[in-house]
């Protein structure tokens, strides 16, 4: 797990999987970025169109959170 969370991209995951990944950091980092590319690789690798919601779901609701958490000076839990 601490591989993951320092470089998911070495850390052995499947091309289907470090593809979710990196575009949830793209969702995360640059939104405005994000574009019918991003999304139809992720169809390429055989994601459904509810697959893709669900990212998108997941990664929105974290984001979220911590924006919140970060507002509020909220410190969350380890």
């Amino acid at each position: 797990m601490q591989k993951i969370i320092e470089d998911y991209r070495s850390a052995g995951l499947s091309e289907r999987t470090k593809a979710a990944l990196d575009f949830s950091c793209k969702l995360t980092h640059s939104p405005g970025k994000v574009s019918k590319d991003d999304t139809d690789n992720l169809k390429n690798l055989g994601f459904s169109d509810r697959e893709i919601l669900d990212i998108c779901q997941v990664t929105a609701y974290f984001n979220f959170v911590n924006r919140m958490a970060d507002g509020l000076g909220i410190e969350l839990e380890e």
